[in-house]
């Protein structure tokens, strides 16, 4: 199932991705910095939600309080929630 976030704070304004189980595939960021954001996307290309949880949940970005990686960790989060709850 094809996932949208609307990020919140960063320089990226939504990530797409695809969730299957608890398994993220797919991860595309819109804006950001792209260089970046694509090694990001591979990096979790398969990974678990909860691998992607304690990897990335609460990276901070300079003086925000959040980051592109903390917003995949918070986009998968609520992806799984919906998927098993909705």
């Amino acid at each position: 199932m094809e996932y949208t976030y609307k990020t919140k704070g960063t320089c990226s304004v939504q990530i797409k991705f695809d969730i299957d189980g608890e398994i993220i595939t797919n991860v595309r960021f819109l804006g950001g910095c792209n260089g970046n954001l694509k090694g990001i996307s591979s990096l979790v290309e398969g990974m678990r939600v909860s691998e992607i949880q304690s990897k990335l949940k609460g990276i901070r970005c300079g003086f925000r309080s959040t980051s592109c990686p903390d917003q995949l960790a918070l986009a998968v989060t609520a992806a799984l929630e919906e998927t098993t709850n909705g």
